[in-house]
């Protein structure tokens, strides 16, 4: 990302090029967007909307490629930005995907910290793929964390 773009204006352009029939190129508008979001210089509304965007690619995209650079994507966001469960609560219903897109949303739904990621969480933890089995038990552990009212004093 060069140029003196603010980070919003990164995302527009990314949004207006992911309109393109290439693919490639849609998977680089993504990764700009993943890069911006990195960063944390969006103000926390604008994050969120992203992201809702982002979950929306990631569950209606046909191609492997674009649905896991999104899931990365809100992924890259969960650092630097508190996600409400709202904002990727859709991918809650996402039992389908192929296990490694499976894992990225169990991180995400995990790194929401809120009660109702539960049952979106727990159901994956006798998934038959280990990986799956795995990032649920970690999000199980991590929302557990969130939830730990003796935390709020150590932050």
């Amino acid at each position: 990302m060069t140029g003196p773009k603010s980070p919003t204006a990164w995302i527009e352009w990314a949004w207006q090029e992911l309109d393109a029939p290439d693919a490639g190129r849609r998977d680089s508008c993504l990764e700009v967007v993943s890069d911006v979001l990195e960063t944390g210089r969006l103000a926390q509304g604008d994050a969120v909307r992203v992201v809702e965007r982002l979950v929306a690619v990631a569950l209606s995209d046909e191609s492997y490629e674009l649905r896991e650079s999104a899931l990365h994507a809100v992924c890259t966001a969960t650092t630097p930005y508190e996600l409400p469960y709202r904002a990727v609560a859709p991918l809650a219903a996402a039992d389908g995907m192929e296990p490694l897109l499976l894992e990225y949303v169990l991180g995400v739904l995990g790194a929401t910290g809120d009660r109702a990621a539960f049952p979106a969480v727990e159901r994956f933890l006798h998934h038959p793929h280990p990986g799956v089995r795995r990032e649920a038990a970690d999000a199980v552990k991590e929302l557990r964390w969130r939830l730990d009212p003796a935390r709020e004093g150590t932050a």
